[in-house]
């Protein structure tokens, strides 16, 4: 669980790393607009969310470790090619490369092939609170980073760590076993099935608002609250920390529990109703602080339990093709919601709206997981 978790963190630190500073590098290239240094940081995402189905189906069909080899070594050149990247255009050329490495479903298709499914749960969060972690550290990292070597150097660092990945693929983590086969049908056809559909709309839900909160509370931080965005980090930090100890809960909760699906419907709904509360006391700081805490404990939590669910509801041979449409979904879901966040923040409700409207879209998915099929 380890190693994964380390393969994980070491790819999402990489592409964090550029997020606090590419939009503003990009901006001063030859050729650059607004919309082309946009492009630039969310290139890598179109490529996600269109190969990771191919990705996850080649993983049921010729193995997990050589397909995520594959995505690990794209992702390499990627960054290779961003580092000598001379224009806008290069850039963007350079994330598409390193997206088109997208071996997130193939990635956890394995850690669910190597742990028990009573223990699954947990094994997620380990990747969850790996990849918030990662996440944590960029913020603080990254402009610390492109001040000393530059944004060219950030991604050499994400080829080194490429490399770092690979090394722990096939030095440390342990041997899988061969695909099960092919499922009757296509891959894609058998992971559509009607009982795994509310898992996929359930992590669109969940990267929707997630990514609208993080439209949100940026500016309720600096227009509300009057803290430089140079200081953010500290109370993300912060609420992140409180947050791991019930989130732990919840994941014992589960395992112990004989109504797991119980657990699940009470963190939905503290989801929904922290997203609720921060729409109404975002000009407060402790109370923001507060709600935020409740929200990484759902968060947390579902980020883990969601994968962890589906990877035991889906047939072990289109298990690989189920995880990459649920992370396809993720990758839409984040685009999503911070569209229409950036929208309704400029609406007459402004962060209001934001919230608000992440709650009820919670609300619905609630709604949707409770008639959900057996």
């Amino acid at each position: 669980m380890g190693a994964l978790a380390g393969i994980y963190a070491v790819r999402m630190l990489g592409l964090f790393l550029l997020f606090p500073v590419l939009a503003l590098y990009g901006r001063g290239l030859p050729g650059a607009t607004p919309l082309l240094a946009g492009l630039a940081v969310g290139a890598y995402g179109l490529t996600q969310a269109v190969l990771q189905i191919p990705f996850g189906s080649a993983s049921d069909r010729l193995g997990r470790r050589p397909v995520i080899a594959v995505g690990l070594v794209l992702y390499a050149a990627g960054s290779l090619m961003g580092s000598v990247a001379t224009s806008i255009w290069g850039v963007i050329a350079a994330r598409m490369v390193q997206g088109a490495g997208a071996v997130s479903g193939p990635v956890t298709a394995l850690l669910a092939d190597l742990t028990r499914a009573g223990i699954r749960t947990r094994a997620m969060a380990l990747i969850g609170i790996s990849i918030g972690a990662s996440f944590i550290v960029s913020l603080i990292a990254g402009p610390l980073l492109a001040a000393a070597i530059g944004v060219p150097g950030i991604f050499l660092i994400m080829a080194g760590l490429a490399v770092l990945a690979l090394i722990l693929l096939y030095g440390i983590v342990p041997t899988p076993p061969p695909p099960a086969g092919r499922a009757s049908g296509s891959g894609l056809a058998a992971a559509m099935r009607a009982d795994l559909i509310p898992y996929y709309l359930g992590i669109l839900a969940l990267s929707a608002v997630l990514s609208a909160t993080f439209v949100g509370v940026p500016y309720a931080l600096h227009d509300a609250l009057g803290i430089a965005m140079s200081d953010h980090w500290r109370t993300y930090l912060g609420v992140f920390l409180v947050s791991i100890p019930p989130t732990v809960v919840l994941v014992f909760w589960t395992e112990r529990s004989s109504a797991p699906d119980l657990v699940m419907r009470v963190s939905i709904a503290l989801l929904m109703i922290s997203l609720a509360a921060t729409g109404f006391v975002y000009g407060h700081y402790w109370p923001l602080c507060g709600a935020l805490a409740a929200f990484f404990t759902a968060f947390n939590y579902l980020e883990a339990r969601l994968p962890a669910r589906l990877s035991q509801a889906a047939q072990p041979e289109v298990r690989g093709a189920a995880l990459s449409v649920f992370a396809t979904a993720q990758f839409l879901g984040s685009f999503v919601g911070a569209t229409a966040a950036g929208w309704l923040s400029g609406g007459r409700l402004g962060l209001v709206g934001v919230f608000g409207a992440a709650s009820l879209l919670t609300l619905g998915w609630l709604l949707l997981y409770r008639s959900r099929p057996a």
